[in-house]
């Protein structure tokens, strides 16, 4: 079962991803970023390959998607807040990019 993520482990957690992009949501406890692709074809196609991890790992996105552009917000609903699993799955979909 996940757990909301400490104060210490926020730090060493979310921090590279800050780095890579991600940002908090204003008002809620959940991660987001803006990924843009050079057409629909390869957003929905880097959103295929993130959609079979999420489902490996039973966490799922929320995500908006509108011809190149992909908007993905994490939180994990069960615990109400940021868990470990959001930080792994926003670092696999970073690593998708461009595969």
């Amino acid at each position: 079962m996940s757990e909301v993520l400490s104060d210490a482990a926020r730090d060493a957690v979310l921090g590279p991803l800050f780095e890579s992009g991600w940002e908090m949501v204003e008002g809620r406890d959940a991660i987001t970023k803006t990924f843009r692709f050079s057409s629909f074809v390869e957003a929905f196609g880097w959103m295929t390959r993130a959609a079979m991890w999420a489902e490996k790992w039973n966490h799922h996105p929320e995500w908006f998607n509108v011809y190149s552009r992909v908007e993905v917000v994490l939180s994990t609903h069960d615990v109400g807040g940021l868990s470990a699993l959001d930080a792994k799955l926003a670092r696999k979909m970073d690593g998708l990019v461009g595969q």
